[in-house]
């Protein structure tokens, strides 16, 4: 991908952030994500529907352009798909961040990130938010089973 789109992606996402705010519904998974190298500190709120597919994320806090940008495009990227869709694309995108073998096309704009290891400090910037999607899942996982 051209290095001025994804700078103009990245730049878009984080002027004009998806879905940056909290709602106050139960039905709604709430992880809290803490970045302690940095002020990166995000809410991500994850909704299910009763067949697993992602109805709606949202997000909300104080981070960096890098951090903010990458939930908005992980909002984007996880809204309708079904769980097993997302663990793909959560695996998918950390394997990109740690320079190990991915599938770029189930990553759709979140392909901007591609290059982030050139700069490992931005490594946790953008996958904080989906680290709180990889929670969610997982509380979400837990309550099922009990």
């Amino acid at each position: 991908m051209n290095p001025d789109l994804k700078r103009s992606i990245i730049l878009d996402h984080y002027q004009n952030p998806r879905h940056k705010n909290l709602v106050d519904d139960d039905s709604y998974i709430l992880e809290n994500m803490n970045n302690t190298s940095c002020i990166d500190e995000v809410n991500v709120q994850l909704k299910l529907s009763d067949d697993g597919i992602v109805e709606d994320v949202r997000f909300d806090g104080e981070a960096c352009a890098m951090c903010t940008s990458s939930a908005s495009i992980m909002v984007e990227t996880l809204i309708g798909k079904n769980i097993d869709e997302v663990k793909n694309i959560l695996v998918n995108y950390s394997n990109m961040i740690d320079e190990k073998k991915y599938d770029a096309d189930v990553l759709e704009q979140a392909i901007v990130y591609e290059d982030v290891y050139k700069q490992p400090n931005r490594k946790k910037c953008v996958l904080l938010p989906w680290w709180g999607i990889e929670k969610a899942l997982k509380e979400y996982n837990d309550k099922k089973e009990s």
